[in-house]
């Protein structure tokens, strides 16, 4: 494979909703201050957004007229297409942001975690732009989109906040469109594992338990394609996985 061409299919085809799928990624919902293949080579930080730090009872002076809402794991939450008239600040738990197609195949779009928030696009008035689903039990601040209107007059620090959220999904897109541009599926996975990997007991670990599946749907490729880089990288003493998880030894090759 070269680093130069766009995403193909095994076959070697063009598949254009990957591709626009990937290119509209970066400018759905979002997790803070963290990129589409999250926080090159860091634990994951806790949100740091104007909610972080607020109980029920502060969330309930700000917005009068929210509620608290539980989801169980694997819950869809919102669907894509639906009528955008909440933001919802995640008190507890994790949950993804992804768009899908008819046929089942689905990208990840990224992981938003407690103390973060998203449905900022209620602001316009449009239909939801990507499904969340949660990755285990989720409770939720729900916040009406009256009330946030409020917040953007009398709450700087969150206006502030979505403002840079914006300007981040604008940085993020054009890095998106690049990526898109000048590498292929492999380029994409070794960025992901480099942004991901972090520093565990003397070694380079993955921290989440992915599958190959969900791998896919966070790079923008296909499960056959990942396992068939899994199977070579290991193979070549690169990484090891035990249990899903991913373990680094080395630096992985600049191509494939």
């Amino acid at each position: 494979m070269t680093g130069a061409e766009l995403e193909t299919d095994e076959a070697g085809l063009f598949d254009p909703f990957t591709f626009l799928l990937s290119t509209f990624a970066s400018i759905l919902p979002r997790r803070a201050r963290i990129p589409i293949y999250a926080n090159r080579g860091h634990a994951m930080p806790q949100a740091a957004g104007p909610f972080a730090n607020l109980d029920e009872s502060a969330l309930r002076v700000l917005a009068p007229r929210g509620a608290v809402r539980a989801f169980p794991r694997n819950a869809v939450v919102v669907n894509e297409g639906d009528a955008t008239d909440s933001l919802y600040v995640l008190l507890s738990g994790r949950v993804k942001a992804f768009v899908s197609e008819e046929d089942g195949r689905e990208v990840v779009l990224n992981t938003i975690g407690a103390g973060d928030y998203f449905g900022e696009m209620v602001l316009d008035g449009g239909p939801r732009s990507a499904s969340i689903m949660t990755l285990e039990p989720c409770r939720f601040f729900v916040i009406p989109r009256g009330d946030i209107e409020g917040l953007l007059d009398r709450n700087p620090a969150f206006a502030r906040d979505l403002i840079h959220v914006l300007i981040g999904k604008v940085r993020s897109l054009t890095q998106k469109v690049l990526d898109l541009a000048l590498k292929d599926v492999y380029g994409r996975f070794a960025k992901f594992i480099d942004e991901t990997a972090i520093e565990r007991g003397g070694a380079r670990v993955v921290p989440e338990r992915l599958t190959q599946q969900e791998i896919a749907a966070r790079i923008g490729g296909s499960r056959e394609m990942v396992n068939r880089i899994v199977k070579d990288l290991t193979a070549g003493g690169y990484i090891s996985i035990d249990g899903k998880q991913i373990t680094v030894h080395k630096k992985l090759p600049a191509h494939w």
